[in-house]
């Protein structure tokens, strides 16, 4: 086979990547390296649904019969190690070296972890990947207690998932207010309000260390000085961008894989999607971006297509995000402005509402609580740079499409 593309990644970007190349008919040019032994799997499902029932399964995004039909190679359960980017070589570990013409890294984000606090203590969780999951799930159902360690939105969907299953759950989160980097102080409060009414113990503004390890597990650790014993730990703190094989090659990384508009790295033979990836902000603010998102995912592997099929089609999708915690589904269409002016926007019920961020009398973003076709409106808004006056937004007797 001659001018082969080589995809590294097991997740939403590598697999809409895959079928991308599929449809234009280039299937059979594409090897998938995928370091997880399963196919690419749905990953929002692994912190709710997954974690609920021990028979439910991962979510494919196609099936090993799909990949065969398309003539993708797959290369499970054995991982990328080197990348020889003068002879156009890519090593995996069982020691085969793959030819390229193009490599696209779709390599991810790792899980964050605290000195000597990794998940090889017995009650110690992080969550990324299926194993992950699964580990989490068999742990949670023989436990009474958690404690989740940081409020992101990774950690409050545990959480709610754990206080679901009547679990007792505590978070600490270290920050005076919870998902500072991600929402608006009032989207927080409503968060932090529904949480804590769902019989969550969640505390803000404390530190957590004096970790007490005994025979392989964390027994307790110190919260604010005062010992708490811990039966289940999440470590919900963050992740980091998994750009070791390409720093390993010498391409540029700056939290994350540093590429152009069209997703090309330095070497113009090698791109980069997904949550790996630091991008030009389409914006023009001049800033890089790096987005852990579906959404992003997906639209990178779209702008990689057009890409690798000889196209110059720059990424300028509009942002957009969604977290499912209990009863909370929150959605957040644009990036959040530091400088902007906030109004809500009444639901159809006190649980539901919108957040809607001018910028002087432009619409910048738009912040969601189960309140889906506002969702849908504001992200067509912002796509087309309609800006209804706030006053007008606001009125819940009119629905935001109504200026579409």
């Amino acid at each position: 086979m001659t001018d082969p593309i080589v995809i590294v990644g097991g997740g939403h970007a590598a697999a809409q990547l895959c079928a991308g190349l599929a449809e234009a008919g280039q299937g059979a040019r594409v090897h998938l390296v995928c370091a997880e032994a399963e196919l690419p799997y749905q990953r929002p499902p692994l912190s709710k649904a997954f974690q609920k029932n021990p028979a439910e399964a991962l979510q494919l995004h196609r099936s090993e019969a799909w990949y065969a039909e398309a003539g993708i190679t797959l290369h499970r359960a054995d991982p990328a190690v080197a990348i020889d980017r003068a002879a156009h070589r890519l090593r995996l570990r069982s020691g085969t070296e793959l030819p390229y013409e193009r490599l696209v890294l779709a390599t991810g984000a790792r899980a964050r972890l605290l000195p000597h606090l990794g998940d090889a203590l017995a009650n110690v969780c992080t969550l990324r990947s299926a194993a992950d999951a699964a580990r989490l799930r068999d742990r949670l159902a023989g436990a009474a207690s958690l404690t989740v360690l940081g409020g992101g939105f990774i950690g409050l969907e545990i959480a709610a998932t754990a206080r679901a299953l009547g679990k007792a759950v505590t978070v600490l989160e270290a920050a005076p207010r919870l998902l500072a980097r991600s929402v608006s102080p009032e989207l927080a409060e409503h968060v932090l309000r529904t949480h804590r009414g769902a019989g969550i113990d969640l505390r803000l503004g404390v530190a957590a260390g004096g970790f007490e390890i005994e025979v392989g597990r964390l027994a307790a650790l110190s919260v604010d000085g005062r010992r708490e014993p811990v039966e289940l730990l999440v470590l919900g703190i963050g992740a980091v961008p998994d750009d070791s094989l390409a720093a390993a090659a010498g391409l540029a990384c700056a939290n994350g894989i540093v590429v152009d508009a069209n997703l090309r790295t330095d070497d113009p033979a090698i791109l980069a999607i997904g949550d790996c990836a630091s991008f030009p902000d389409p914006g023009g603010s001049g800033r890089r971006l790096r987005l852990e998102s579906v959404q992003n995912a997906n639209d990178q592997a779209r702008t990689a297509l057009a890409t690798l099929l000889g196209r110059d089609e720059p990424y300028r999708a509009l942002p957009w995000f969604w977290s499912e915690q209990g009863g909370l589904r929150l959605q957040m269409a644009g990036l959040m402005p530091a400088d902007a002016t906030r109004h809500r926007r009444p639901g159809a019920t006190p649980a539901s509402f919108s957040i809607l961020h001018y910028v002087g009398e432009r619409l910048a973003c738009v912040e969601s609580v189960n309140a889906p076709h506002d969702h849908l409106s504001a992200r067509k808004l912002l796509e087309t740079g309609r800006s209804p006056a706030p006053a007008a937004a606001c009125d819940p007797a009119t629905p935001l499409k109504a200026w579409l």
